[in-house]
């Protein structure tokens, strides 16, 4: 069986680490970490084998969870200021993307205007008037 070279470290999602390095790592106990994931607060990859493996974005979510909780938060708060944090990094992602769509469509119609020709004007083209002079335009009433 060949072994493969390390390409590089883990990206955020990438579940690597096992519960015990996970526990070590929030600063909680392993059991904690598996009444998390049965109450739904987190959610590790698993192994082939069943084993659970936590990823660095799992053990900041953790270390969230635990600040929380320290201040006197209840699970169901922690749920719900957790599912309001999705909710606003989403908008935020969204508001970002609409707003590039925005900008887009701003240069668009500048370019549209711009290479579009200046409309026919029914005013009689007048010669520039020497220096100092000036040129008045009068229309007589219909």
């Amino acid at each position: 069986m060949a072994v493969r070279p390390p390409q590089g470290p883990p990206a955020d999602d990438d579940s690597v680490f096992v519960i015990s390095v996970a526990a070590q790592l929030s600063g909680l106990h392993p059991q904690t970490l598996r009444t998390y994931e049965r109450v739904g607060l987190i959610t590790p990859g698993r192994t082939g084998g069943g084993g659970r493996r936590y990823s660095y974005r799992d053990i900041e979510r953790l270390r969230e969870i635990a600040e929380l909780t320290a201040s006197g938060i209840g699970i169901e708060g922690v749920r719900r200021i957790l599912d309001l944090e999705n909710t606003v990094s989403a908008l935020r992602s969204r508001n970002a993307e609409l707003a590039a769509e925005l900008d887009a469509a701003h240069e668009a119609l500048r370019q549209a205007l711009t290479a579009r020709p200046a409309p026919p004007t029914r005013l009689p083209a007048l010669p520039q008037p020497p220096a100092g002079q000036s040129i008045v335009v009068w229309r007589r009433p219909s």
